[in-house]
């Protein structure tokens, strides 16, 4: 009975060991709104963009940065970061720039 218990209890430590793992993946998905310029001729978006790196403001900026730049775009500031579930009412606003980098 008693090797029954411990036996449950390892099972159990495991299950929600491996939960908390797996927790962190799921929680990956983010995403942040900015807005960017070109110059000659000056033009501005207000964009949406999936993160792949940290899901903070500092490391934002440096992965945002990096891809709009590629695309001739300067990054003028990240304005918030956030899930899955700001997507949506985000949308229009971001027009074509939506999830576009």
């Amino acid at each position: 009975m008693k090797q029954l218990l411990i036996s449950c209890a390892l099972i159990t430590g495991l299950s929600i060991g491996i939960v908390s793992y797996a927790l962190p993946v799921a929680a990956a998905e983010c995403y942040a709104d900015y807005k960017a310029k070109q110059d000659a001729p000056l033009r501005l978006h207000y964009g949406v963009i999936q993160l792949g790196g940290a899901c903070s403001k500092p490391a934002a900026k440096a992965e945002i940065s990096g891809r709009l730049s590629a695309a001739g775009w300067t990054l003028l500031n990240v304005l918030s970061i956030f899930g899955p579930d700001g997507l949506e009412q985000r949308k229009a606003d971001a027009g074509p720039y939506f999830l576009r980098f």
